[in-house]
């Protein structure tokens, strides 16, 4: 059975299909983060603080914590990307979640305790773009069209 939605190769729907590729980024990244050499000043990796001086691809400040989640996300929008409901609400709702990443990014003082994700200026604005984008694609993929009268 096919619907509007589905891309006819897979027979998943566009929603999931972005669900899936939104994960696997996630978990690529996850697993990038703990690679030296890919991660600048891997030395400085602390679990979970602003002291974690490692930087992905030498811009985004990471730690153990922040890789973890990443692999997190990673598996939990492979998993949700079964069904279409599922891959809209890890789109929808974790797009939510780096909106409130970024503000909280943004209010913190990056060289305090409060920073224990930890994350710096890039992280912030990717958090943005990440929770933007996430969101849209969860809207836009699921919504439903009225054919036209011909």
């Amino acid at each position: 059975m096919s619907t509007p939605h589905a891309t006819p190769a897979s027979g998943r729907t566009r929603v999931q299909t972005a669900a899936l590729a939104v994960g696997a980024v996630f978990l690529l990244v996850g697993v990038l983060g703990f690679i030296p050499g890919v991660t600048t000043d891997y030395d400085t990796m602390e679990f979970a603080e602003h002291h974690s001086e490692a930087k992905l691809l030498g811009i985004f400040q990471v730690s153990i914590l922040h890789n973890i989640v990443h692999l997190l996300f990673g598996l939990a929008g492979i998993a949700m990307a079964r069904a279409a409901s599922t891959a809209r609400a890890f789109l929808v709702g974790g797009g939510v979640i780096y909106l409130i990443l970024w503000i909280y990014g943004l209010i913190i003082d990056h060289d305090s305790a409060a920073n224990f994700v930890p994350v710096n200026t890039a992280d912030n604005w990717l958090h943005f773009v990440l929770g933007v984008g996430m969101i849209a694609l969860g809207v836009l993929l699921t919504r439903r069209t009225t054919p036209t009268a011909r």
